[in-house]
């Protein structure tokens, strides 16, 4: 493998894309150390720790910061990240399957892409907007929280909101643009670089906290010692990572191959075609983006029933009846937000088998396909070109999409399980063991892949093929 890597450095094509990717990765990362003007910085340190240990919005945080390469919690210049960049490209991606102009665009080849990206520029520098000045505006009354707000009291005013607004604006912006650079100059894909560079910056940190009491507290078996670390918990932690990392893979990489054979032409006395070949159709189709969707919509009921938990229309106590309209409603509060029991989860799981259903949908075009391989003379053994073909994908993918699903949904519910069985932070477990290590694990599989395109180009061996 050491060979392999120096074989890689030796290409300078390659190297220079490699270093150049790094280096971009290196300025992202570095404008995390850049605060917004004007923000009382302690004061609002002290209230996010106080915010993310009580659940509600600081789990909000937390999720936002995770999926978007951000650190939004401490209000720095790329505070938003590459969110509203990813917000906007989902919302081209929806509206080019039900609005007929974008979906003639998109088949338009690269000069429909380049419109596309164009429209979708805009529309980031629009939600950007939106979103920095509702945030400074939370900001500002420190989220209803006592102490005020955040903002140093000289400078809480409409004008330098405005200069915060344009400068999270201009982050996100710089942000998109170092993703394009990526893309263009770089070594694989920019936002997704961005989005698995951010969890890895805080996987140190993760495991710090797991290991440092044992620093401190010493280690006894079963934990039984006051804050002493149980070594048994690490080994099962660690071993339940490489398992959960080799099984993301084989799913990743798993794929349901249809043969399909080429017909036969003849030229003369030569024959042509009639090649068997085989039409690869993942079984995670819909990748993480159900597991995404699926999380940010179980964070709406958290907060409706907390805000009716302090909600009461009528003056007096009403015979009580007010503690048990408060009560409940803070109870299932606590079900969609800090314990995390069977019902969100159960909802957890519902949500991610319609969100994959519905993202395989939009991104895969039975269709489509089987005109594609009509139109280069192929098709599947058994089944007729056009609308039977058509049909048969359909079918297939319908059944591959149960498992992905079912793969997607155990990789959600892992954190929580990990969490509530072994005492852990909810964050640590979704980084060595749920989503957040989906994420990594697929980016680096695209990465690594496109490194190995490289050097087959140049009669190398990829990184992860057998040397002769």
């Amino acid at each position: 493998m050491l060979s392999k890597l120096f074989t890689v450095f030796k290409i300078p094509e390659l190297r220079q894309k490699i270093l150049l990717t790094l280096f971009l990765l290196a300025v992202y990362r570095m404008g995390f150390a850049i605060p917004l003007p004007f923000i009382d910085q302690e004061v609002m340190n002290a209230s996010i720790e106080k915010l993310r240990g009580g659940g509600g919005l600081g789990s909000l945080i937390q999720m936002v910061s995770l999926f978007s390469a951000s650190n939004i919690g401490n209000s720095t210049i790329f505070g938003l990240g590459i969110m509203p960049y990813i917000s906007a490209s989902i919302i081209f991606q929806l509206l080019g399957s039900v609005y007929p102009p974008l979906e003639k665009l998109q088949k338009e080849g690269e000069a429909g892409r380049r419109k596309i990206n164009e429209y979708t520029r805009y529309a980031t520098v629009l939600i950007c907007l939106v979103q920095s000045y509702f945030w400074i505006k939370a900001i500002s009354g420190g989220f209803g929280q006592a102490g005020g707000g955040w903002i140093l009291k000289e400078y809480d005013t409409f004008a330098f909101h405005m200069v915060c607004t344009v400068v999270m604006t201009t982050g996100t912006l710089f942000l998109m643009w170092i993703g394009e650079q990526v893309d263009a100059y770089g070594i694989g894909n920019g936002i997704s670089l961005l989005i698995m560079a951010g969890i890895l910056a805080r996987m140190p940190a993760a495991a710090q906290s797991l290991i440092a009491p044992a620093f401190t507290n010493g280690v006894a078996l079963g934990g039984s010692a006051s804050g002493a670390v149980d070594p048994v918990k690490l080994l099962m932690l660690a071993c339940l990572f490489v398992g959960v990392v080799i099984w993301i893979i084989a799913i990743t990489q798993g794929q349901r191959r249809i043969p399909i054979q080429s017909a036969k032409h003849v030229r003369g006395r030569r024959v042509m075609g009639g090649q068997r070949q085989s039409l690869p159709l993942r079984v995670n189709q819909a990748g993480v983006m159900p597991i995404i969707f699926a999380s940010s919509l179980l964070m709406f009921p958290m907060f409706i029933f907390q805000q009716a938990a302090n909600w009461w229309p009528f003056e007096g106590d009403a015979g009580g009846f007010y503690q048990w309209w408060s009560g409940s409603m803070d109870s299932m509060s606590r079900v969609f937000g800090a314990d995390r029991g069977f019902v969100y989860n159960l909802c957890y799981i519902g949500l991610i088998y319609f969100f994959c259903y519905f993202w395989t949908a939009i991104t895969f075009n039975p269709k489509d396909m089987a005109e594609n391989l009509k139109d280069y003379g192929s098709f599947i053994p058994g089944y007729r070109p056009g609308a039977r073909t058509a049909s048969y994908l359909e079918s297939v993918m319908v059944r591959i999409t149960y498992v992905g699903a079912a793969f997607l949904a155990l990789v959600a519910v892992i954190p929580t399980i990990i969490a509530m069985s072994m005492g852990i932070d909810f964050l640590i477990a979704s980084f060595y063991g749920g989503t957040g290590l989906l994420i990594v694990v697929s980016v680096a599989l695209d990465l690594v892949q496109k490194i190995d395109s490289h050097l087959v180009m140049r009669n190398y061996s990829g990184l992860l093929e057998a040397e002769e």
